[in-house]
């Protein structure tokens, strides 16, 4: 399979110069097209395929008022046309589907801005990337090393903050399988915990309160800054900064969870979240948004994927914290503020968080036997 390594590097200046010409023409075709699109739709109803924004790419390299295209790689301005198909493919695709995914919007200059590059764009040569119409190779800091030679595209990409990283799309033959275990694990995520394991641990999110104290600080600062000035572009980058360490706190804590549960456990069972919905209550939304939690389901499923591991999702209606994890009782109702109760039935005490947990690993663990989805009674 093919899997993405990410490394910071450090271009010369005159890479930097080629680099910025390279992002900024490559979001100017972008825009150009995509503008170009909606005025055909809009006044001729006719839609424009990739071929054809291809043939006016060409057209568009031999006027005069943008000649300047020439001046970087072709293949990084073919890409952009490319993404830019695949999101209205993707937007067409949502629609059928009955799927909620956003057209394609215009890109902006103050945002993560990145281009890719196929095999005809760059070269690997003696552990060193060579990018089209530069000599000198990229600075790259090899954090680890590569699975293989064989690399199929790069994309590099320039944040907020003024880092440079490139990611390498490269074939990995290895084999990751783990060997088999006869655990499962039950996970219940949550706000004031992230994570209860139905061992009974609770897993905590890093404390982030100080640096959102310290973002809402500079946000502030920055919004009282002109705009157009030196200062505001200042205190923009500084504001990009924090939110990076923000981000790469949690990804941090999320890479390390997620790697400790598929590599001690068979099967791992959680809930099929509707994240977004949730985000839709005022009072709860910041709280969900800043926990992650898509963000590290996706890391769960890859990884299950890689290692060999199998990881089941119940279905969000299953009524796993108002179930009794002895008896089966099922209480008639349980709101948010009540952290523990004590079932009618049995008598038994529970954790509200354990308990869901408990029983999201029972139910895991008949659905992996017997195969099918988890749905509720």
């Amino acid at each position: 399979m093919y899997r993405g390594f990410r490394y910071r590097f450090y271009p010369t200046p005159s890479q930097e110069v080629l680099l910025r010409k390279t992002l900024g023409c490559s979001r100017f075709v972008y825009n150009h097209f995509l503008a170009h699109r909606i005025e055909e739709y809009t006044t001729n109803q006719k839609s424009v395929s990739y071929n054809q924004t291809s043939a006016l790419l060409t057209e568009l390299k031999r006027s005069e008022e943008t000649k300047w295209l020439k001046e970087v790689s072709s293949v990084a301005l073919q890409q952009s046309l490319q993404h830019l198909d695949t999101a209205y493919k993707n937007f067409f695709r949502g629609l059928k589907k009955g799927q909620k995914v956003g057209f394609p919007r215009f890109k902006k200059k103050s945002h993560r801005n990145s281009i890719t590059l196929a095999k005809t764009g760059f070269t690997y040569k003696d552990g060193n990337i060579y990018i089209a119409k530069s000599k000198t190779p990229l600075n790259i800091r090899w954090s680890r090393q590569l699975p293989s030679d064989e690399i199929s595209s790069i994309t590099i990409s320039l944040t907020p903050s003024g880092k440079w990283f490139v990611s390498l799309l490269v074939l990995d033959e290895n084999d990751y399988t783990l060997p088999l275990c006869e655990k499962v694990m039950g996970i219940h995520l949550g706000i004031e915990t992230f994570a209860t394991l139905s061992t009974g641990e609770k897993v905590k999110m890093p404390e982030l309160k100080g640096h959102y104290a310290k973002l809402k600080k500079l946000q502030r600062k920055h919004a009282k800054k002109s705009k157009g000035g030196s200062n505001r572009n200042k205190a923009r980058i500084k504001v990009a900064r924090q939110h990076e360490k923000i981000t790469n706190i949690r990804d941090d804590f999320h890479h390390k969870l997620s790697t400790r549960l598929i590599h001690e456990n068979q099967v791992v069972v959680m809930e099929n979240l509707n994240v977004k919905g949730m985000v839709r209550n005022r009072k709860l939304a910041r709280a969900i948004s800043q926990q992650g939690w898509s963000n590290f389901l996706s890391m769960l499923k890859y990884k299950s994927k890689m290692y060999g591991r199998e990881l089941m999702q119940v279905d969000r209606f299953f009524p796993s914290s108002k179930t009794c994890s002895n008896c089966g009782c099922i209480t008639n109702s349980l709101p948010l503020h009540i952290r523990e109760w004590t079932c009618e039935d049995c008598g038994t005490t529970h954790d509200r968080d354990v308990n869901a947990a408990r029983n999201l690993r029972a139910v895991g663990t008949t659905a992996s036997a017997f195969g099918g989805d988890v749905r509720p009674h």
